[in-house]
């Protein structure tokens, strides 16, 4: 058996039974948002999480990186249990395993873009956080753009501000939100083609949320949310053979 093969058998999220639950303050009715659901991915897998609008798949990445709390099930992260964790030892253990990135950007607008991708370096205590940053900026074409403000920038080149702030500090596991929900179709491809480059490069265990069949089918797996149900799993076709 190769390095990778061993790779991918090492889970980096494990999900037993999850589900969520709220109590709707007109009729005191609950509301299932997922119901029941398990799976894993291993390190190194790319998995893409489809399904239609209110299927859950949202509320899913939200459990997934530990920003929600469960009403039944667990979430675990390369054997941590997420909501065993306290709220600030869950964040501790977000920003040092997970990059995020979110189809409305999440800028901070008062920051440059050097300063976007250097917040979560230094956060995390990595020594030389300016040099990395720019580097990384560098890598997803903005070296020329260092300080330009998001409001400067636009959407492509935001949303490549948010690669390589989510990049930047090798995460175990990047959670992608609709990367190119707010992108036209030109500038969401090559966001697409960078994304994908990126974590091949870093090999960082990618899960996407998206509803764009053509998008999941680039992943390894595809997991399928119905009415908060995990209905189906495949292989993309393009991985299959």
């Amino acid at each position: 058996m190769d390095r990778s093969s061993i790779e991918i058998s090492i889970p980096v999220i494990e999900v037993e039974r999850l589900s969520k639950r709220v109590r709707l303050a007109d009729t005191g009715s609950e509301l299932h948002i997922l119901q029941d659901v398990s799976f894993v991915v291993g390190a190194g897998e790319s998995v893409a999480i489809v399904g239609a609008s209110g299927s859950g798949k949202s509320t899913l990445l939200g459990l997934l990186a530990g920003l929600d709390v469960p009403s039944a099930g667990s979430v675990k992260l390369q054997g941590t249990d997420l909501f065993a964790l306290n709220e600030d030892a869950r964040a501790a253990l977000r920003g040092e395993a997970i990059g995020f990135v979110f189809q409305s950007f999440q800028l901070l607008p008062a920051l440059n873009a050097l300063e976007n991708v250097m917040l979560p370096l230094e956060l995390a205590g990595v020594a030389g956080a300016r040099a990395l940053a720019a580097q990384w900026l560098e890598r997803v074409g903005l070296g020329s753009r260092l300080r330009q403000y998001p409001k400067h920038l636009s959407g492509g080149e935001q949303q490549r501000v948010a690669l390589a702030r989510a990049f930047a500090p090798h995460p175990r596991l990047l959670l992608a939100d609709e990367p190119t929900g707010n992108l036209d179709a030109e500038t969401g491809s090559a966001i697409i083609e960078l994304m994908f480059a990126l974590n091949r490069e870093v090999g960082t265990t990618l899960i996407l949320v998206t509803h764009d069949e053509s998008l999941a089918r680039r992943c390894g797996r595809v997991l399928r949310m119905t009415a908060g149900h995990l209905r189906e799993t495949t292989i993309a076709p393009a991985l299959a053979d």
